[in-house]
């Protein structure tokens, strides 16, 4: 089970970013890292494409999972996660400060 999903609300910690706060975007399983809105904004030049000119556009680019913190929708605070195992017998994801289960993001 992963600890940070896509749509969650997170904090980076550490980093040019540190102390941006975000909604994850995508999700990078194979590699360990996220693609959070807003924050960690590159310049990446682009040939021209069928559809596209050419040009430099700024993009997000992706953050390694370590660097970033949930924020626990209870508690309001940066927290490490756990997991237990729920009422129905599922994996839940848990905040380890206010040991308050984190639903599912919307997302």
């Amino acid at each position: 089970m992963r600890k940070i999903r896509t749509g969650d609300n997170v904090l980076v910690t550490s980093g040019r970013n540190a102390g941006s706060r975000g909604i994850v975007r995508q999700n990078i399983i194979d590699r360990d890292r996220v693609v959070i809105e807003g924050v960690n904004i590159v310049k990446k030049h682009l040939k021209r494409g069928r559809a596209r000119q050419a040009g430099i556009v700024e993009v997000e680019a992706a953050l390694h999972v370590s660097n970033v913190r949930l924020i626990c929708p209870a508690c309001d605070q940066p927290t490490r996660v756990g997991i237990r195992t729920g009422p129905v017998g599922k994996n839940v994801r848990y905040c380890k400060k206010c040991d308050e289960t984190v639903p599912q993001p919307t997302a």
